[in-house]
């Protein structure tokens, strides 16, 4: 794994927490939920080829 995938997904979490909190202090709790569901979504679609990688690696070593 790159260590710009974890910079990455620090950044999506950085950018997420201030707007939960820039929301939540407003009032609008509804689009601070859907905020961090966002952010977990965004977060997970980065994290697909990574994962799809390490089962192609786990084959492989398989196979042998």
């Amino acid at each position: 794994m790159d260590i710009t995938v974890v910079i990455k997904i620090a950044a999506v979490g950085i950018i997420v927490a201030i707007l939960n909190s820039i929301l939540v202090r407003s009032g609008r709790d509804d689009y601070a939920m859907i905020t961090i569901l966002a952010g977990i979504v965004v977060v997970l679609m980065m994290l697909i080829p990574q994962f799809a990688d390490l089962l192609d690696t786990v084959k492989q070593i398989i196979e042998f």
